[in-house]
C-alpha cells in the first residue's frame, strides 16, 4: 500500500521529552567508549612496539583484530536485535567491550592483547548498529533528525579527543589506562541501561540464516583484512592483499546472490528497494571513503611534518569538533522538518571549502589557516552525516529498523576501512620516491635512508649526521606528499555530491510501508 501524503498532512516534529533523552544518553556513553578506544589505541602503537618489543606490522593487528571482529558481528546485530531484543543485545555488547578491555589491560603479550581486542571487537561491533536502533525507535519517525544529531557528536569529537586523551593517558599514566578507562564508563553504562532502556518485546518467529552468516561474515572480515593489508604491502598484487580481497569479495557476492532466497535473511537487502535508503546508502559511502581517509591524515600532518606532540596534534584538531557541535544541532532540528537533499549540499561545500585548504600545505603553512579551515569543515561535517544517515532510517517501518541500521553500519566500516587504506597507500608510495642519503644505510634493513627518513628522525628529536639543507628538503617532500595525498581526497569530496544531488528535496511520509515484506505493519502517520 503506497501512502500519499501532503506537506499539510505531516504532523510538525514533536519535541524531545525526558524520556528519550534519558535513552539517548546510554547510546552516547556506548558510543563513546567504542569511537574513542579506536582513536586512542592508535596513539597507543607506538608503545606497544616498545613494550612489547614488536615490530609496526605485529602491533598493527590490535586495530586489524579488532576491525575484523566488528565486520564479523555487525551483520549479526540485526538479526539478535529482532530476536533477542534489543535492551538484552545492547547490554551484552556493554559487557563484552568492558570486559574486553579488562583483558587487554591485563595482556602479557603482543599476541594476548591481539586476541582480547578480537573479543573487545565483538561487542564494539554491537554497540553502533544497536544503539541506533534503539534510538531510532524511542524518538519516532518525526524526531529521528534531533536525536541522531545527539548520537553524532561522539562520532564526531571521538577521532578529536582521542589522540588528547590517549596521549595525556600514555604520558601521565601508562598504556594500561587506554583501556582501563573504558571499565568506569562501560560499568556506569551497563547500570544506565538495565534502568533506561525500554523492556524488550522481542519477535522470536525468525529464524536464524546460518547460511547468510557463512557466506557474509567471513567474507567481509575476509575483504577487510586484504583492504588493511594494503598500506602495509603497498601493493595490491602482494598475496596478502588481493587472495584474501578475491576469497572475501566472493563470498560477499555469493551472499547478495542467495539473500534474495530465504524469508529472513541475515542481511535484508530488499531494504534497498527503499529509494531514500538506497541513495542514503551511497551518499555515506562515499563521503566515509572520502573524508574519512584523508581525514586520518590530519593529525600525522601535524606530528610528521610539523614536529607537533601527541597532544597538541590533538589540540590542533579542535577546531573541526567545536565547528561540528556548532551545526550539528541545528542540522539535526533541520532534517525534522525540511529535506535533506535541500541542506546537505550546502554542508558539503563548507567541508569542501574548508578541505582545499589541505592540497596547498607545505611546511609552514600558518595554523590560523589550518584551524580556520579545520573549524569551516567541522561546521559542514556537522550537517552532513547524521542528516544522511536520518534521511536512510526515517521512511523504515519499525521492525526495519535495526536490519537497516545494520546496512548502513556495514558500508561505513567498509568505506572507512577502503578510504584509511587508499589514503595510506597513497602517501606511502608518495613518500617511498624520497631521494636516498648517499653513505647512510639503516642498520636493521639495509637500505639506504632517504631524506624524508632523514626528517622524521629529526622531528623525533633522534637527529641524523646530515647536512640541514638535507633535513629541509626532507620535510618539503613529506608536506608535497601529503598535499597531493589530500588532493585525491578532495577530488573524492567534490564526488559525492553527485550522490547527494538524489537525495530527497521533498518531503516524505516518516516510516511508511517499506514495500520488503508484505506482512509488515503500518506505521501510523499523524495527521492533522
Amino acid at each position: 500500500m503506497e501512502l500519499f501524503v501532503t506537506d499539510q498532512a505531516i504532523a510538525p516534529p514533536a519535541k524531545l521529552d525526558g524520556a528519550v533523552f534519558k535513552i539517548a544518553g546510554v547510546v552516547v556513553l556506548g558510543a563513546i567508549m567504542s569511537i574513542l578506544d579506536i582513536t586512542v589505541v592508535s596513539v597507543a602503537l607506538p608503545t606497544f612496539q616498545r613494550v612489547f618489543d614488536a615490530t609496526y606490522a605485529e602491533v598493527a593487528w590490535t586495530m586489524t583484530g579488532y576491525t575484523l571482529a566488528l565486520a564479523t558481528v555487525i551483520p549479526l546485530s540485526g538479526w539478535a536485535a529482532d530476536r533477542f531484543g534489543t535492551k538484552r543485545v545492547y547490554m551484552l555488547a556493554l559487557v563484552l567491550f568492558t570486559f574486553g578491555s579488562v583483558l587487554c589491560a591485563t595482556a602479557d603479550s603482543i599476541e594476548q592483547l591481539v586476541a582480547f581486542r578480537v573479543l573487545q571487537g565483538l561487542g564494539g561491533g554491537m554497540l553502533m548498529p544497536i544503539g541506533m536502533t534503539i534510538m531510532t525507535r524511542a524518538a519516532g519517525p518525526q524526531r529521528i533528525g534531533r536525536l541522531m544529531a545527539v548520537l553524532g557528536v561522539p562520532m564526531l569529537l571521538g577521532p578529536i579527543a582521542g589522540p588528547i586523551l590517549g596521549g595525556w593517558l600514555i604520558e601521565a599514566h601508562s598504556w594500561h589506562w587506554v583501556f582501563l578507562i573504558n571499565v568506569p564508563i562501560g560499568a556506569i553504562a551497563l547500570v544506565y541501561a538495565a534502568l533506561a532502556l525500554p523492556k524488550d518485546n522481542p519477535q522470536p518467529s525468525e529464524s536464524f540464516d546460518f547460511i547468510g552468516m557463512l557466506m557474509l561474515s567471513p567474507g567481509l572480515a575476509l575483504f577487510l583484512f586484504g583492504v588493511s593489508s594494503l598500506p602495509e604491502t603497498s601493493s595490491i598484487t602482494a598475496n596478502k592483499v588481493w587472495i584474501p580481497m578475491l576469497v572475501g569479495g566472493l563470498l560477499v557476492i555469493g551472499f547478495v546472490l542467495y539473500s534474495f532466497k530465504p524469508k529472513h535473511p541475515l542481511l535484508d537487502l530488499r531494504l534497498f528497494a527503499n529509494r531514500n535508503l538506497t541513495v542514503a546508502s551511497i551518499s555515506l559511502f562515499v563521503f566515509i571513503i572520502a573524508f574519512m581517509g584523508a581525514g586520518l591524515l590530519f593529525p600525522s600532518y601535524f606530528l610528521q611534518v610539523r614536529g607537533e606532540s601527541t597532544l597538541n596534534a590533538g589540540l590542533l584538531m579542535a577546531p573541526q569538533g567545536i565547528g561540528a557541535m556548532l551545526t550539528m544541532p541545528i542540522a539535526g532540528a533541520l532534517a525534522d522538518k525540511i529535506p535533506v537533499g535541500r541542506t546537505v549540499p550546502f554542508a558539503m561545500a563548507l567541508i569542501a571549502a574548508g578541505f582545499f585548504t589541505f592540497t596547498q600545505v607545505g611546511t609552514d603553512t600558518s595554523y590560523v589557516v589550518l584551524c580556520g579551515s579545520l573549524f569551516v569543515m567541522g561546521l559542514g561535517m556537522g550537517g552532513t552525516m547524521m542528516p544522511i544517515m536520518t534521511s536512510a532510517l526515517r521512511t523504515l517501518s519499525s521492525h526495519d529498523v535495526a536490519r537497516g541500521s545494520t546496512l548502513v553500519n556495514i558500508l561505513q566500516q567498509i568505506g572507512g576501512s577502503i578510504g584509511s587504506a587508499t589514503m595510506s597507500v597513497i602517501l606511502t608510495s608518495q613518500l617511498n620516491e624520497s631521494a636516498p642519503i648517499p653513505g647512510l644505510i639503516n642498520p636493521q634493513t639495509g637500505e639506504p635512508i632517504t631524506e624524508v627518513g632523514a626528517a622524521f628522525a629529526s622531528q623525533q628529536g633522534t637527529p641524523l649526521p646530515v647536512e640541514p639543507s638535507v633535513i629541509e628538503r626532507g620535510l618539503q617532500f613529506m608536506a608535497d606528499s601529503f598535499a597531493t595525498t589530500f588532493t585525491v581526497g578532495f577530488v573524492l569530496v567534490l564526488a559525492t555530491f553527485i550522490p547527494i544531488a538524489f537525495l530527497p528535496r521533498k518531503r516524505m511520509p516518516a516510516q511508511q510501508e517499506s514495500g520488503t515484506d508484505g506482512d509488515r505493519a503500518e506505521t501510523p502517520i499523524m495527521v492533522h
